[in-house]
């Protein structure tokens, strides 16, 4: 996956820990020597994001009509569907506006990483993945978003589309020919890295989810990219609740040394500042 200073740099360093679930979300870079990292100390604890409950939207009431009628068997009313879940922008916005006065992310972009927590921790519990590694590698890869000045918009979308770099072959860049017929880059020679979290498009088909509920899959969306990222990570059944699981998960996303180190900085420094909201 490509990065946001990956977009103008290729100065990196590979960490070879073991294997990768394939395919490899990158980004995008020829491979330097392989070095070894000493695996970090445990991400401190951070409790589950809070979530609100949302009443579900009810249709408008009937108008009773108060005339005599002769009595009739009146059949009983069909099942009620499901309701959907409630957006993440909705379910964890108390949360997310505590925790973004602390750790300078975009409200925004926690609801996403905070409903990519609540998911993950009921689905896959054994996986221990936190908010505070999805914020980390969305800060690594897109500035939360906000690559270039963007800004995400209420609906989690990026008020332009985020596309890295062609992978052309270029110096120090990986050469990944179009998998995508440019639906989601616009190139149909050429692979580009996309969205906030920066998936390539084929790997982005094979990890694709739906992260806020609306039936659609998109890599520009943060809600489903956050998704989409944690399922990535927790693949193999990895458990990233100590320091040495989660540096192979971290590098299954991006073989790098320096990436893992930035990556880890980041996760670390909001999982302290986590502990200063109640």
């Amino acid at each position: 996956m490509l990065s946001g200073g990956a977009l103008a740099s290729a100065g990196l360093v590979l960490a070879g820990l073991g294997s990768v679930a394939a395919p490899l979300p990158d980004r995008g870079l020829a491979a330097p020597t392989a070095a070894v990292m000493a695996a970090p100390a445990a991400l401190p604890d951070v409790p589950e994001p809070a979530a609100q409950p949302v009443a579900p939207t009810l249709g408008a009431p009937q108008a009773v009509h108060h005339t005599v009628t002769i009595p009739v068997q009146i059949p009983p009313a069909p099942a009620r569907k499901a309701q959907k879940p409630a957006a993440p922008q909705l379910a964890f916005a108390d949360w997310a506006t505590r925790m973004s006065r602390v750790t300078d992310i975009p409200q925004r972009a926690l609801e996403a990483y905070a409903n990519a927590h609540a998911v993950m921790a009921a689905t896959h519990p054994h996986c221990h993945i936190t908010w505070v590694t999805l914020a980390a590698i969305a800060a690594v890869e897109s500035k939360h978003g906000g690559f270039q000045g963007r800004t995400l918009e209420p609906d989690g979308r990026p008020s332009a589309p985020i596309i890295g770099i062609p992978l052309n072959g270029a110096p120090g860049v990986k050469a990944v020919a179009d998998t995508d017929n440019g639906l989601l880059d616009g190139d149909k020679i050429w692979d580009h890295a996309v969205g906030p979290f920066q998936f390539l498009p084929s790997t982005w088909a094979k990890w694709r989810a739906d992260g806020n509920g609306d039936g659609i899959t998109d890599p520009q969306n943060i809600d489903d990219a956050s998704l989409a990222a944690a399922q990535y990570l927790c693949a193999d059944n990895r458990d990233l609740s100590s320091g040495d699981g989660w540096l192979r998960a971290i590098l299954t996303y991006n073989e790098s040394l320096g990436y893992a180190q930035e990556v880890y900085g980041f996760a670390q420094r909001y999982a302290h500042s986590a502990k200063a909201v109640t």
